[in-house]
């Protein structure tokens, strides 16, 4: 049996994670310890595999830097990042540009600090070119560090995007905009909403999967 750490609390189920190769369960106060240990051995195999997939996606972050040469992606692009003498970093003619001799952990960096300008430039634009077509006003949009959502809104109206998101393909960057802005008029997840987004993205499962793909690979690349 897997070694696990255990949690008692007032709750009354058992639940069961992985995280970061190791094991956690969460059980009632009263729940006995024989119980306990028959419901993760029932697991095994579940834990098993996720353990696999931990260990792949470790690895994976392990092996992943940045340098010279290297490709990033930009609204579902892929654009090399060049040395340029000087003290500054940006985007131009397709390339992420920055100081030269930098350490792989600060080509990340300023590769970061170039994503969130271009999100504000690009992400704002866009959301306010849906905005007019769907007839709605956000309070403010801003640009957040968020790293488990694509966006958020606000019940004071209040817009907010991932600059991640501005390594999204066009048509994924849209259908977040459209969700984000939907929330607008229906700040639930509604029959009403969902016709919102249906009318202006008839197809945004087909781009929530791809999202979804997106975030992982951002995920094994630790952005």
């Amino acid at each position: 049996m897997f070694e696990y750490s255990l949690s008692r609390s007032k709750r009354k189920t058992v639940a069961l994670y992985v995280r970061n190769g190791m094991v956690e369960v969460r059980a009632p106060l009263k729940m006995p310890k024989d119980v306990i240990d028959r419901f993760v051995e029932s697991k095994e195999k579940w834990i098993a595999d996720k353990l696999e997939i931990t260990n792949e996606r470790a690895a994976l972050r392990n092996s992943f830097f940045l340098d010279y040469g290297s490709n990033v992606l930009y609204r579902g692009n892929l654009h090399v990042i060049e040395a340029r003498e000087g003290d500054f970093c940006g985007f131009d003619e397709g390339r992420f540009y920055m100081p030269p001799n930098l350490s792989s952990q600060r080509i990340k960096e300023a590769s970061i600090q170039i994503y969130r300008m271009l999100a504000k430039r690009d992400l704002l634009n866009r959301t306010f070119e849906f905005a007019e077509k769907m007839s709605v006003m956000p309070a403010s949009v801003k640009i957040t560090n968020a790293k488990s959502r694509w966006g958020s809104c606000s019940g004071k109206k209040n817009v907010c995007f991932s600059w991640r998101l501005i390594m999204a393909e066009d048509c994924l960057i849209d259908y977040i905009i459209v969700h984000e802005l939907a929330h607008l008029i229906e700040l639930n997840h509604s029959e009403r909403f969902w016709k919102i987004v249906f009318d202006a993205v008839p197809d945004y499962k087909e781009r929530q999967a791809k999202l979804k793909l997106l975030h992982e690979k951002l995920i094994i690349e630790d952005w």
